[in-house]
């Protein structure tokens, strides 16, 4: 009996010990995520400046926006983004993952109003087609295996968005090129539909007049997601600059270390931020957004704030 009685005690000492650990692991876990909440509605704008025009050329000011994954509800993701027009940039790159929700479009339409002024371009993400899915979120640690399949049945209102930024005079990039003047410069696009579930096909650059490469031009490329394949091709076509999103600048992230995955092929340590890609004996800027939101599934960031980027593009010395 009294072996019994102290298989008893030990077995109460042991459970409520278990119980202190399980409770003070919720507690840590509850805590962790309102942070990654709180943080993931603290917008920041990244402002950055790079010297890659041509000789005498003006400045040119582009506002990346990307992954804005908008839920209906959202006020103060909406009342940011309005913001950001008080910057009158004088173009506005959409890297696309508009959309997080069903009901998203009106919201999203109404929260870009004010910057749909603005001449502007767009390339969709995976997630301007189809909604996002509830997931383990611990997959999300794992590398890129490949190409998601979305069904049909997730499909979202993409055809109402792009017909409402068309409307606004913002140019669709996908497999396209484009180009336009800008006091007196020539600038030239190229733009591919979302690399992460293959619909990307590399259109070349805008063809001119048999002189025209030596007029003063830029080349501008643009990518939802940056997959190495892709920014192969940019660099070596001879691009002067991509933008991307995609990665979520990793969402969750170790302070000091950074990134623990980029969502595609990318080095982690690219994935947020102004860095440069070297292929075929060229290095170009590479500007990947952070982007402005998440998942509704996963609507946390560590360490990791939701942004927008001001590049301030200048005339080279």
């Amino acid at each position: 009996m009294a072996a019994h009685a102290n298989f008893l005690n030990t077995l109460r000492e042991a459970t409520g010990k278990g119980l202190l650990v399980a409770s003070g692991a919720a507690a840590v876990g509850g805590a962790l995520f309102g942070y990654g909440m709180h943080e993931a509605s603290r917008f920041e704008l990244r402002r950055e400046t790079l010297p890659i025009l041509p000789r005498g050329s003006a400045d040119l000011r582009i506002l990346h926006l990307s992954d804005i994954h908008m839920v209906p509800g959202q006020q103060l993701k909406h009342d940011w983004l309005q913001s950001l027009a008080a910057e009158e940039p004088d173009l506005v790159i959409n890297t696309g993952d508009n959309l997080s929700h069903h009901d998203g479009v009106s919201a999203l339409l109404d929260a870009l109003k004010p910057l749909m002024q603005f001449p502007g371009l767009f390339v969709p993400g995976s997630n301007c087609y189809f909604a996002p899915k509830l997931k383990n979120p611990l997959r999300y640690l794992a590398r890129s295996t490949g190409t998601p399949s979305p069904s049909e049945r997730d499909s979202l209102d993409f055809a109402r968005m792009h017909r409402a930024f068309g409307a606004a005079g913002w140019i669709d990039m996908s497999n396209r090129n484009y180009a336009t003047v800008f006091h007196g410069m020539r600038l030239e696009f190229s733009g591919v539909d979302d690399p992460h579930i293959g619909r990307d096909h590399f259109a070349g650059w805008p063809a001119g007049s048999s002189t025209s490469h030596e007029a003063p031009h830029v080349r501008i490329a643009l990518t939802h997601a940056p997959y190495q394949r892709v920014l192969d091709e940019f660099t070596e076509s001879g691009a002067h600059i991509i933008f991307a999103g995609h990665t979520h600048g990793g969402q969750v992230c170790i302070p000091g270390y950074g990134a623990l995955v980029s969502n595609c092929d990318l080095p982690t340590w690219r994935a947020r931020g102004l860095t440069y890609w070297e292929y075929a004996g060229r290095e170009v800027p590479l500007e990947v957004s952070a982007g402005i939101g998440t998942s509704r599934f996963a609507p946390v960031r560590i360490a990791c704030r939701p942004e927008a980027a001001l590049l301030t593009l200048t005339a080279r010395s």
